[in-house]
């Protein structure tokens, strides 16, 4: 292995919460288009909680980077799992809008009063995506806390 192998390293954000409401209300706000763009912040554009659909977000662009998010929908379990491709930027850019290719994967289980919520924002590599890294370490948990007053919304 030569020496910018061994510095590379792959690095994954995860957020783990309790919501008191059932898989069901949980599945429907993490899979809903609607509902997404309100917790997540950005709207999605051609969603469909189906394996194959291919969908994007848009946010700030940087650089060479237009700004768009490509996802790609890899499994749907309803009320279970749901996960998704995640990719962006650009490989001339440096901190943000560097090139990213990562996955998104949601597990709900059934917990005492509600619902364990298991986020995993995996395959950033290091130190290419530390600004994204960082940035949305923080964005993850601000995010993820959005879903309970969504959800709580919808059982009204």
């Amino acid at each position: 292995m030569n020496d910018a192998a061994l510095q590379t390293r792959a690095r994954e954000i995860v957020v783990d919460e309790v919501f008191p409401h059932a898989p069901e209300t949980i599945w429907k706000t993490l899979t809903s288009g609607e509902l997404m763009a309100r917790w997540l912040g950005m709207v999605p554009s051609d969603f469909v909680p189906v394996a194959g659909n291919r969908f994007t977000y848009q946010t700030t662009p940087a650089g060479e980077w237009d700004g768009t998010i490509h996802c790609q929908v890899l499994e749907v379990i309803p009320n279970e799992r749901f996960a998704y491709s995640w990719k962006g930027g650009h490989e001339g850019n440096a901190g943000y809008g560097s090139l990213l290719d990562t996955v998104v994967t949601y597990t709900l289980e059934a917990a005492e009063g509600g619902t364990r919520l298991h986020v995993v924002h995996s395959g950033f590599v290091l130190p290419r995506n530390d600004t994204a890294y960082r940035n949305m370490s923080n964005g993850w948990s601000t995010v993820i806390s959005r879903i309970a007053a969504v959800t709580g919304e919808q059982e009204q």
